[in-house]
């Protein structure tokens, strides 16, 4: 397993009865995850001091329930920035397991002793865009909703990357890289984090299952002879590792060579010293 632990300012602290206990910065909020399948004892008194709590409905969905949590606050990763805001569906605008595979990417863009064009698809508030951008790399970053767009612009402003050469786009994702097909862009590594299911901006329809191996082999079309690596994460529970790794196998690896490993991504529990699982990631790299 891939495990983000190089973290100073978010930790997951506690799991039980369905729920994990994260510390984000000075706050600490309570939110259900379906993997925490188990009923321990709520020892960590944390529990019972927690600034922010997402209560799921049975009928789907739920809401917040806050206790002297500020509207908004910032985080930091080594040398980024982020804004968080509790908002529907119990997220915060940051996915703190992705950072192990931020340092991933990071590193092999600086070793890379050439520009790097990078395209990040469904890039949401910016958290890989950030990352490879402060590595270095030029970066065209693509999601669906405006608001996402404009939330990483300002968490990149509030890491120093304003003047970045990054490319802001709201777009349907498989429809920009069909007209980057047809214009011959290259890119010379693509991430991807797509939903299980999900709208484009003009009501576009997208389904994990049904589209994510046609996506794959649309951006294999705009990958640079050359290019130096490819991400795609999953949180969709049908696709494990061993299913990513297949489709970067056949697409990926087959035409450009280079090397393909996929594994579950998690985040260390204090209060355990376990590690908790939290979706999976298919890289692939040149070698």
């Amino acid at each position: 397993m891939w495990i983000s632990d190089q973290w100073e300012d978010y930790e997951v602290l506690d799991t039980s009865s369905g729920e994990k206990l994260e510390r984000w910065g000075d706050y600490l909020l309570v939110r259900p995850d379906p993997q925490v399948i188990w009923d321990t004892p709520q020892n960590n008194p944390g529990w019972k001091k927690k600034n922010g709590h997402y209560h799921r409905s049975s009928k789907g969905g739920g809401e917040w329930e806050f206790f002297r949590l500020p509207q908004e606050w910032d985080i930091r990763y080594k040398d980024l920035t982020f804004h968080l805001k509790p908002f529907s569906f119990k997220h915060t605008g940051l996915f703190p397991e992705q950072a192990v595979n931020w340092d991933w990417f990071s590193g092999l863009i600086r070793n890379a002793g050439r520009p790097v064009k990078v395209l990040n698809l469904f890039a949401y508030t910016g958290g890989a865009t950030l990352a490879a951008a402060k590595a270095g790399a030029q970066v065209t970053h693509v999601d669906a909703s405006k608001g996402m767009v404009s939330w990483a612009k300002e968490n990149a402003l509030s890491s120093g990357l304003g003047n970045a050469p990054v490319r802001w786009l709201v777009d349907d994702c498989v429809k920009f890289v069909e007209r980057e097909i047809r214009r011959g862009n290259k890119y010379d590594a693509i991430i991807m984090d797509p939903p299980s299911y999900g709208r484009g901006p003009k009501g576009e329809i997208w389904k994990m299952e049904d589209g994510i191996f046609r996506l794959i082999q649309l951006t294999a079309q705009i990958l640079s002879e050359h290019a130096v690596f490819y991400l795609i994460n999953s949180y969709t529970t049908g696709l494990q590792p061993a299913v990513l790794s297949y489709m970067l196998h056949t697409v990926i690896a087959q035409d450009f060579g280079g090397s393909v490993t996929a594994d579950e991504i998690g985040l260390p529990v204090t209060d355990s010293g376990l590690v908790l699982p939290c979706g999976a990631s298919c890289r692939w790299q040149r070698t």
